[in-house]
């Protein structure tokens, strides 16, 4: 097993480069930028950085020069022989040749697009435009990134014995969650963490201490890379990108109404089974389902990802009851702001009343809370959105409004046309 902190201790990133491959980066993202290649391939977006926890003073914290150079490096990265077989020849979700030649054909060739970087006060500006297929790809890595260079600012001033102590209490702390999940009756939970994990090592060590802990009630990882290293499950459906864009290119009301049902119909040709899974709160959960046609209640289940999760759940139920589904045979995936304690409160409210699964993200793979002076390593909210489709913005207002984004009058319009009522404001977990 690698030393996580005699590797941090050494910090040369040519050795350890934060980003290794295309592939390090998670399974929603591949297949979606598959339907991206099919139904849109000529849309031209914008990609933005967004730093929700302004407190944490990233361009004070990383040096430009790094940050280009890691940037630099994934732009030189290309797709493996191994990885390239690995997606054209193994089965996902009970699925062979879940790729399609074509689309194969051109991530084969392909290389992430130029970036645009700059420093505003204390943050980082990043922007990426160009094709959505191919820009939409950067969102992970440069995520990943950031937060890992914030990492090594922090770790930069500790000595050998501090960082062999740090990264002990790390694992005694996750190994400790690890014995509360096993409590957990039918648990079923895979690994969500990469766009936020502390490190890759780290994400790496996360899996493979779930694998041992949880045995066969660790469904798997979002993240290919490890994914493929480590013989597990590539775990993943589908994101608000995919309405956000289709939206945006939405010509009329009318037709922005439908645009988030036009995202599911292009999928429900694609995919089946397990990846036929909704996600519903990109313009809240009530109206996308009051407004839901009939042939998605049969979908396998549902995604919950922002506002109280409970609550977003017993709407789910009742939706599948008054359209005549039977909730008991549905899945319903939990995968925001989760913790263990969060986790095991869900599974005993909702046992026997549907399937139940969950995502779990930043509090697996970046969770070092309470362990250094000041919690300079806690987790923050960073993230990597789709800004603009063909020049139009895009809006995402979620079931939480501390999450919405987009310009304030596009923001009231969305509003209006989706039915959106009085929310709850709630803080924004990571």
């Amino acid at each position: 097993m690698v030393d996580i902190a005699t590797r941090v201790w050494n910090h040369k990133w040519k050795i350890d480069p934060i980003v290794r491959s295309l592939i390090d980066t998670d399974f929603y993202k591949l297949l979606m930028c598959q339907s991206v290649f099919r139904n849109k391939p000529d849309t031209q977006v914008t990609f933005s950085l967004i730093n929700r926890s302004t407190h944490v003073p990233l361009a004070d914290l990383i040096d430009e020069g790094e940050l280009r150079e890691q940037l630099d490096h994934i732009r030189g990265l290309s797709l493996s022989r191994g990885e390239s077989t690995w997606m054209r020849g193994n089965t996902f979700y009970g699925k062979r040749q879940m790729f399609r030649p074509d689309f194969m054909d051109w991530f084969e060739n392909l290389r992430l697009p130029a970036y645009h970087l700059e420093r505003v006060g204390d943050q980082y500006e990043l922007t990426f435009e160009g094709s959505w297929p191919e820009v939409m790809l950067w969102e992970i890595p440069a995520l990943s990134v950031l937060m890992e260079l914030r990492g090594r600012a922090v770790l930069g001033d500790m000595g050998r014995f501090e960082l062999q102590v740090l990264y002990a209490r790390a694992m005694t702390k996750l190994w400790g969650k690890i014995e509360k999940l096993r409590t957990v009756p039918d648990l079923r939970i895979a690994d969500f963490g990469t766009r936020r994990r502390h490190s890759f090592l780290w994400q790496d060590w996360c899996v493979q201490a779930m694998t041992e802990g949880l045995g066969s009630s660790f469904a798997g990882t979002s993240n290919c890379l490890i994914a493929k290293n480590r013989d597990l499950e590539a775990i993943g459906t589908n994101a608000h990108e995919l309405p956000m864009v289709y939206s945006a290119l939405a010509e009329t009301d009318e037709a922005l109404a439908q645009a988030p049902y036009q995202v599911l119909s292009d999928w429900h040709d694609e995919h089946e089974g397990n990846l036929r899974i909704i996600l519903p709160d990109t313009y809240g959960t009530q109206g996308f389902l009051d407004g839901a046609p009939d042939w998605l209640a049969g979908w396998t289940g549902i995604r919950v990802d922002s506002g109280d999760p409970a609550t977003a759940a017993e709407i789910a139920i009742k939706w599948w009851k008054d359209r005549g589904e039977d909730p008991t045979q549905k899945l319903i995936i939990f995968s925001d702001g989760l913790n263990e304690n969060k986790i095991v409160e869900l599974a005993a409210q909702f046992a026997g009343r549907c399937r139940i699964s969950f995502g779990w993200g930043t509090l697996l793979t970046n969770d070092f809370k309470g362990l250094t002076e000041g919690d300079r390593l806690a987790p923050f909210s960073l993230v990597c959105k789709a800004v603009s489709a063909n020049g139009r913005p895009t809006v995402k207002l979620s079931d939480n409004p501390r999450k919405a984004m987009g310009p304030a009058d596009e923001i009231a319009r969305y509003k209006r046309v989706f039915k959106l009522g009085a929310q709850d404001d709630m803080d924004v977990e990571v």
